[in-house]
């Protein structure tokens, strides 16, 4: 890596990590117990309500949502696109007004513990742009529905203010697979360090963060572990819940040593942090009273929306749906936390389905053979496998592999018989051409971004920050074009779309007025030891003097090893 672009690298992880890391602690090693994270000093960078909101101003519902974790297998994402799409449309539980004589949001009224008569300015400004746009309650009133009669139950059962059962909205906005820059997932907006403490682990299979129940228990046991950490004080367990209770303390501390109020109106605390429980109590007070504010909620049954079935093993999520009489849409809706075709073969073996549907699934399950809840694919092992190799090929991994096998090692031979389970379906059944959505993602986006579109090959070394400053765009503008976060690891062979903003574009733009521009690509080349501006020509079937005039280098000079250089290749004609 050149010094430049280490440079770049670590500009890139402080920017990133910002105030995000405890003291004396790296948050990705998973070591944190509780009482540590009750003095951590994060600031949780939630994908919140904010993408929703500007949707709603703009009326541009296609452009609503944060974007998809990209632990999801990618051919999946689209699957979960589109069961995100599901989120508002009616269910055949949807029920009207007048036929729901006590209906949930009672129920929740009668459980708010918290003192909604509070009026300041940081209320009122939120107050005012939820009341003005009666359609973003709507919209995650619709959201909440299979999910709040749980968390409701949830509060209920631990004492907790019923307003808690809100903290959704302004989390995640109630999408199930929201997926913040901070690495933050799930309803609840768990970062993994956090969730680790609350068994919220994640696996290629799963990530629990995503998983309704275990988030909605993990995310109410650290609410009440931080109200207690602060005698009870549940707006500053709400604060410390987005800042980290350390900062949190802090701020009193401060605020103490000048003899100042020590509630959180009166904290120095982030910004996020001080609209943060605002929020909160804006959208409580919508609930407790909408018709104060010109609101009508969607009607909620005082009823479990989902049953939980223990299915005693691992299934793939296409035969599950089949047997229970549902879409698969809505076994991902309702079971968010898999990154796969099936359930994780370690469990949790259970899965979460329509009530109405629950029997027929438990009797579907008892009907059939354990051993035929995965398919089976017999393959024999040929010459050049590899267990890393054969699990890529069949969408699973190594460590599945051998357990199924009774392996001890990795080792395999030429013409060896192995077992390997496999989706049932196919991948239609699980996506719906996931390659033409992303693609049209990529264009409405970038139609907005005003760029020339190219495709960037991610070479070893590739950061977010050099790529974006390459191309005067964006780090978080050129993750979203690609479904990805700013914090994800760039893979070598990732091929990104960037809608660039760089003068050197038109020189993709003369390339491909001698090709097709569909088969030219920008490609991020790094010189090796014995390369030769001649060399890499003939490699890359491309002329010298472009290299030169693409990357401002002198011919007659000599190529260092580790240079990066720009290349725009046909790929008709390259090797």
């Amino acid at each position: 890596m050149t010094l430049a672009r280490l440079i770049s690298a670590l500009l890139l992880s402080i920017l990133l990590a910002g105030c995000q890391t405890f003291s004396g602690q790296n948050e990705e090693n998973g070591s944190l117990s509780e009482g540590e994270l009750l003095e951590s000093e994060r600031v949780s960078i939630a994908a919140g309500d904010d993408e929703l909101k500007a949707a709603i101003e703009g009326e541009t519902p296609s452009d609503d949502t944060t974007v998809l974790d990209d632990a999801i297998e990618p051919s999946l994402k689209s699957q979960a696109a589109r069961a995100r799409e599901r989120l508002e449309q009616p269910t055949e539980e949807t029920v009207e007004a007048d036929e729901v004589a006590h209906d949930l949001w009672s129920r929740l009224r009668e459980q708010f513990g918290l003192d909604l008569t509070l009026s300041n300015e940081r209320i009122e400004q939120q107050l005012n742009w939820y009341a003005s746009h009666p359609r973003y309650i709507d919209r995650v009133a619709k959201r909440a529905r299979r999910y709040l009669y749980y968390i409701v139950t949830e509060v209920e059962e631990r004492d907790l203010p019923g307003e808690f059962a809100l903290l959704p909205v302004v989390e995640s906005a109630f999408d199930p697979f929201a997926y913040s820059h901070g690495r933050a997932a799930g309803l609840w907006q768990f970062i993994p360090s956090t969730g680790r403490v609350y068994d919220l682990n994640q696996s290629w299979w799963h990530d629990q963060r995503r998983d309704v129940m275990s988030a909605t228990d993990g995310a109410l046991a650290y609410l009440d572990a931080l109200s207690s950490r602060f005698d009870g004080n549940y707006l500053l367990g709400l604060a410390s819940y987005n800042s980290g209770a350390g900062t949190v303390g802090r701020a009193i501390r401060r605020n103490e040593a000048r003899s100042l109020p020590t509630d959180y109106w009166s904290l120095d605390l982030p910004r996020e942090t001080r609209e943060y429980v605002p929020k909160l109590i804006a959208i409580a007070k919508i609930i407790q009273n909408p018709e104060a504010y010109g609101i009508t909620l969607p009607p909620i049954p005082d009823e479990p929306y989902f049953d939980v079935v223990d299915t005693g093993s691992q299934i793939d999520l296409a035969q599950a749906a089949e047997l229970a009489g549902v879409d698969i849409e809505e076994v991902y809706l309702l079971n968010p936390a898999y990154n796969r075709w099936a359930t994780s073969p370690d469990g949790p073996h259970r899965l979460l389905v329509p009530v109405k549907n629950a029997e027929k699934f438990r009797q579907g399950l008892a009907s059939l053979d354990p051993d035929m809840r995965v398919s089976w694919k017999n393959y024999k092992v040929r010459s050049g496998d590899s267990l890393i190799k054969i699990a890529r090929q069949f969408g699973t991994t190594p460590d599945v592999i051998k357990q199924v096998n009774h392996m001890r090692s990795n080792l395999i031979r030429v013409d060896q018989r192995l077992l390997i389970p496999t989706s049932a379906r196919g991948t239609t059944a699980y996506a719906l051409s996931a390659g033409e959505r992303l693609k049209d993602k990529q264009a409405a986006t970038g139609r907005r971004s005003d760029g020339t579109r190219i495709e960037h090959l991610v070479q070893r070394g590739d950061t977010f920050w050099d790529i974006a400053r390459d191309h005067k765009v964006g780090v978080r503008q050129l993750a979203k074009w690609n479904g990805m976060a700013p914090g994800d690891p760039l893979m070598p062979g990732t091929k990104l779309v960037i809608w660039s903003k760089d003068a050197g574009t038109q020189q993709l733009a003369k390339a491909s007025s001698r090709a097709s521009s569909d088969m030219v690509r920008k490609v991020g080349y790094r010189v090796r030891k014995g390369d030769s501006l001649a060399r890499i020509a003939g490699r890359f079937n491309v002329n010298v003097r472009d290299i030169a005039s693409w990357n401002s280098l002198d011919i007659n000079n000599y190529l260092q090893p580790g240079q990066s250089l720009v290349l725009y290749v046909d790929i008709r004609r390259s090797p």
